[in-house]
């Protein structure tokens, strides 16, 4: 089995619960505290990983057919001195004709989507205990996250998330990004589901996003679909020392981005 049952108890070094009732106010906060410790070790694990990013935006017409896409494709590597970047690997033409991409857009992909809530995350989010659940063979505790507050300009996940009850860490999150600021009030942003799997044996990434859904503006509702993959997961391992915090050059990134319709 994908876990390991010890009599009536779920057993987590140095803790254990009573898998026959739900836990208590306290074990719950427990929990919280340790799949946030646990959330930002994994964020520091992946800052030290390379991997490929496959995203594609579809505007759906009649039938489902697509009727406008955006794609763009990357590697998230490490340059000779050490330093994380983004370089863009494909970026056809955007033929979007209804939808506009826009800079939320792109925080959503970059941080929303492959949402981690660490320790240092918990004062800004609201955290509510929902009960024990399996995702696939997984017993997860699962949660509902909003934000308890928003500052303008930054983007926030507001949704479910489903815990691992044994290595207490995301192993699911479906929601969506949202955010405060008068550049939003005509932006309307798509429900999606995450998926991440174990990377290595200890930490789980994610891989999969994928989101199907109707964004209602007030010119008419549109029909989208979008899928993120993220592929080929390695460790990178280097003499030189890792740089992180700028983790893509904006003005660089600006020339890469698909044009905007």
């Amino acid at each position: 089995m994908r876990y390991l049952m010890l009599g009536l108890l779920l057993t987590v070094p140095g803790w254990a619960i009573d898998q026959n009732k739900e836990p208590s106010e306290q074990e719950v906060q427990e929990i919280i505290s340790r799949f946030a410790a646990k959330e930002a070790e994994f964020q520091q694990a992946r800052e030290r990983y390379t991997y490929h990013q496959k995203y594609r935006f579809d505007e759906l017409g009649s039938g489902g057919r697509s009727a406008g896409k955006l794609e763009m494709e990357a590697d998230i590597v490490f340059t000779a001195d050490g330093k994380r970047t983004e370089r863009v690997t494909y970026a056809p033409m955007n033929t979007l004709q209804m939808v506009q991409f826009t800079p939320e857009d792109e925080q959503d992909i970059r941080n929303v989507q492959p949402f981690v809530l660490t320790t240092k995350d918990l004062p800004n989010y609201s955290i509510r205990y929902l009960g024990r659940e399996n995702v696939d063979e997984i017993t997860c505790f699962s949660f509902a996250v909003k934000p308890r507050k928003m500052i303008e300009g930054q983007r926030y996940f507001a949704g479910l998330i489903w815990v691992d009850d044994r290595d207490m860490q995301i192993v699911k999150t479906y929601g969506r990004g949202t955010g405060v600021g008068k550049r939003l009030t005509n932006q309307r942003f798509p429900k999606f589901e995450t998926y991440r799997e174990q990377i290595d044996g200890k930490y789980w990434f994610p891989t999969y996003t994928v989101s199907n859904d109707t964004l209602n503006f007030e010119s008419g509702p549109v029909p989208i679909k979008m899928v993120l993959t993220y592929k080929d997961y390695k460790q990178f391992k280097a003499e030189s020392t890792i740089t992180f915090g700028d983790v893509v050059d904006e003005k660089k990134d600006e020339k890469k981005a698909p044009p905007k319709q």
